[in-house]
């Protein structure tokens, strides 16, 4: 708390106006980043739904990649959480998804969109074009060919592919989504 007042240019007693504590604060900041997460629309089929509310999720956590640790952790979640929550089970439950299906489903599009996030904010590149960059001047120099021809071979392929690694979340989601919808009908 301390810190945050310094670096707002207000006495730590003066947050203590706002918020009890540090687990307080917390809350709230989860809870702004749930606020700005796109909630499933309605009246969509479940799949664009939740394929939305995934997209939105993944870019609302690379612009706070601190909440990515932060967003199950919270046991007193607050307003816009439990919105989100609620919005989102109730579009797994009117497309069909039993209780425990509904529930599956939501922890492993959770799991996936938050490692998803967390794998990406912690690479070394931002762009396609800095991947190919790295891999041509970084790596490719430290892996011998004939004692990493797979590598090898990736590496050149991806780079005259001109690979984006961005359109891995999409393709993941595919599978996903595929899957689920294999199991809606399941108790």
């Amino acid at each position: 708390m301390r810190r945050l007042a310094d670096a707002l240019g207000a006495g730590a007693m003066s947050l203590y106006h706002y918020v009890a504590n540090k687990d307080e604060l917390l809350d709230a900041m989860v809870d702004v980043v749930f606020s700005e997460i796109e909630p499933p629309p309605e009246g969509s089929d479940w799949q664009s739904a939740m394929r939305r509310e995934s997209e939105s999720a993944r870019q609302v956590l690379a612009r706070h990649p601190w909440a990515i640790t932060l967003m199950e952790s919270r046991t007193t979640p607050g307003p816009a959480n439990l919105r989100h929550r609620e919005a989102v089970t109730g579009c797994l439950r009117r497309a069909g998804f039993s209780v425990p299906m509904a529930t599956h489903a939501n922890w492993l599009l959770n799991g996936y969109v938050y490692g998803y996030a967390l794998q990406v904010a912690s690479l070394p590149f931002d762009t396609a074009d800095e991947l190919a960059e790295m891999t041509e001047n970084v790596y490719l120099p430290q892996l011998p060919p004939d004692e990493f021809p797979y590598l090898n071979e990736s590496a050149a392929a991806l780079v005259a592919a001109g690979y984006d690694p961005a359109e891995e979340f999409t393709f993941g989601l595919d599978l996903i989504l595929a899957a689920l919808e294999d199991l809606r009908s399941s108790p």
